[in-house]
């Protein structure tokens, strides 16, 4: 199951960073001037991946944030009262 996630990586990302995830991931650029990009991501393996390539380009993530966690999901759904 696919979730989005954005990942904020600090300062411009150069083309050639960002090349291997341009058709997944809508790419912008903060305030603060790091690069924000947002998008689907597959599976762990996925995610683990870009996290590699980033790091094989010393690019620093300094940012990874999955988006469409729901904090009131964590415990299941509420308790009924069978009465």
């Amino acid at each position: 199951m696919s979730h989005r996630y954005q990942i904020e990586i600090r300062g411009r990302a150069t083309e050639r960073l960002l090349r291997p995830v341009t058709d997944d991931f809508v790419i912008d650029i903060t305030p603060a001037g790091n690069t924000r990009l947002t998008g689907e991501i597959h599976d762990p393996s996925h995610l683990h991946g870009l996290l590699a390539h980033f790091t094989s380009m010393t690019a620093e993530v300094v940012s990874l944030q999955r988006l469409d966690d729901d904090p009131t999901d964590a415990a299941g759904p509420p308790a009924t009262d069978p009465h």
